[in-house]
């Protein structure tokens, strides 16, 4: 694709253009010939076309509201910066739109986020599993997998842990969009730590000290 193809992504196309693309189109010309002539993109020229049939001009109307403080480039390169980080703060991302060159309150940048069906929530807490952490889980389950309702109740499910973040005991927020909750980006590690444990009990309900646990 051509520079000026690239250019007139982004950019409006002149008036004087847009008048040369309907009177080609007026002669019978079709849009991938006045498109390969005009060096325009061919949805730009149908684009054109249906607005000079719709409203009988290429003149650029009178926008219903303000334009958007935010462009769509700008939009779309924030949620990739979201994607690769869920638990990037308001802050880096205004200044990562100040860098783009399109400085914005974090008020707007919230909303652009909306839009796209990322909303700020606070991360689950997750145990950290390796790898063979994990094989060994879905062995498990798939080797009880047809165990009955009544058979699973039997089992004592029992840790003895005291888990606590990495570095921070409080809630950490994330941006997902719905029922992504438990991705692995989305969740806040936690690992065992010193300090003491408890006796976590599924069963019964047993959640107390080594002593009151019977141990």
């Amino acid at each position: 694709m051509s520079e000026q193809m690239r250019i007139m992504r982004s950019k409006e196309l002149p008036e004087e253009l847009r008048d040369r693309i309907v009177a080609r189109h007026r002669s019978g010309q079709g849009y991938k010939k006045i498109s390969a002539a005009l060096k325009v993109p061919k949805s730009t020229v149908a684009s054109i076309i249906l607005k000079w049939k719709t409203f009988g001009t290429t003149r650029t109307l009178p926008r219903a509201g303000r334009p958007a403080k935010l462009s769509y480039r700008g939009r779309r390169a924030l949620v990739r910066e979201v994607k690769k980080n869920p638990k990037i703060t308001v802050a880096e991302l205004q200044r990562c739109s100040r860098e783009m060159g399109e400085s914005c309150r974090r008020s707007t940048i919230t909303a652009a986020l909306h839009q796209s069906g990322l909303y700020g929530r606070v991360a689950r807490r997750k145990p950290l599993l390796s790898a063979r952490h994990m094989k060994a889980c879905m062995e498990f389950a798939k080797k009880h997998l047809k165990d009955s309702k009544m058979v699973r109740n039997k089992i004592r499910w029992s840790n003895e842990t005291k888990i606590e973040l990495f570095d921070l005991n409080s809630k950490r927020y994330v941006w997902r969009k719905p029922v992504t909750a438990h991705h692995l980006s989305n969740a806040v590690p936690t690992v065992k730590h010193g300090g003491g444990s408890i006796m976590l009990d599924r069963t019964t309900g047993c959640n107390r000290g080594k002593d009151e646990c019977g141990q």
